[in-house]
């Protein structure tokens, strides 16, 4: 099968051929439609996680089942499927209670184990981890759902519980963030969307942001409490620690933060405006993804039309496009998401 491969940390990527997956016992081999191109992949082809060489990247994705291992009793060949970026074992307590995003023994596609930005990706422990598309939503759609619309989602619903009313601040306009301003909307939330992107900017508009702001260098949070007091939840889709910093300032008091944009060391550990943290009571939150257990209300607001990913698609790519994007994603000024179709 045709696939990008990585032979070492932050160099070039190749569109190759490689061997076909075999399926593992519990698993299942996807044959992938459409697969998105993500920050995270970024980080994974920078360093910033511990990947073995050679190495496929994609972690989120949509495709078709093409076969399954022994012990799969929830799955078939045919099936239109999806599946969060984290794949949890199925037998630890967390995952037997609902929580296999945060499994001790969780794998992760385009991490711990050859990704999907192939023709074919494997998925371990598939009746914990695979989620059924609807015919009514497009593999492109459903792509996103494995991680940045259904991280996005439940920072909202399951981490920050926000309520209908409340003012939502969100730091950074990518995928992530667009999303997170799709369904603070839906929610009922009022929103504020921040990025250097103008571009991206336009886009949050068009999804119902409130408020607009250019992250220019000048004062984030001194902006965002003047147009709403404080805000009562902040997401920093971006992650590092002048966009933690500033979601974590520009809470009022007794607000709640979610971080999703991963924070790789600059210096040791990353800096956290932690005085105000103490001070005013806020609560911090992580949120890695969304198991597949939580992913039925989520597809029942896409069915509805409550929510609509596939607006957030700007543009769909082939293999080698997306093997020349992913080491300029850091600092690329893109809006909307990029989905690849390992077929081109």
């Amino acid at each position: 099968m045709r696939a990008i491969v990585l032979d070492q940390i932050a160099g070039p990527l190749a569109v190759r051929e490689v061997p076909e997956p075999v399926v593992p016992a519990g698993g299942v081999v996807i044959g992938v439609v459409a697969t998105g191109l993500c920050r995270s992949d970024w980080h994974a082809w920078a360093g910033h996680d511990d990947i073995a060489l050679p190495h496929v990247p994609g972690h989120e994705f949509a495709g078709i089942v093409l076969s399954v291992g022994q012990g799969v009793t929830k799955w078939q060949a045919g099936d239109r499927v999806t599946a969060p970026f984290v794949e949890g074992c199925g037998a630890c307590e967390w995952c037997l209670g609902g929580n296999a995003q945060v499994c001790p023994q969780q794998q992760q596609p385009g991490f711990t184990h050859w990704g999907s930005f192939a023709e074919q990706v494997v998925i371990h422990a598939a009746d914990t981890n695979l989620v059924a598309v609807p015919d009514g939503v497009s593999f492109e759609a459903a792509a996103s759902l494995g991680c940045r619309f259904a991280t996005a989602y439940r920072a909202l619903t399951g981490r920050a519980n926000v309520a209908a009313g409340e003012w939502v601040t969100v730091i950074g306009a990518g995928g992530v963030g667009l999303s997170t301003v799709m369904i603070a909307k839906a929610l009922g939330a009022k929103v504020i969307a921040l990025d250097r992107n103008t571009a991206a900017l336009e886009v949050a508009a068009s999804l119902g942001a409130d408020h607009v702001v250019t992250a220019d260098g000048s004062d984030i949070p001194g902006q965002v409490h003047a147009l709403t007091g404080g805000s009562h939840v902040s997401i920093d889709a971006v992650g590092s620690e002048q966009t933690c910093a500033d979601a974590l300032l520009s809470l009022r008091r007794r607000g709640r933060h979610v971080q999703i944009g991963l924070l790789p060391p600059v210096e040791g550990h990353p800096r956290v405006p932690m005085a105000r943290v103490i001070a005013w009571e806020l609560d911090v939150f992580g949120s890695h993804g969304m198991a597949a257990a939580d992913y039925p209300g989520m597809l029942a607001l896409i069915k509805s039309g409550a929510l609509e990913p596939q607006k957030l698609i700007e543009r769909v790519i082939g293999l080698a496009d997306a093997a020349e994007m992913l080491p300029r994603l850091d600092t690329a000024n893109l809006a909307g998401m990029t989905m690849i179709d390992p077929t081109r």
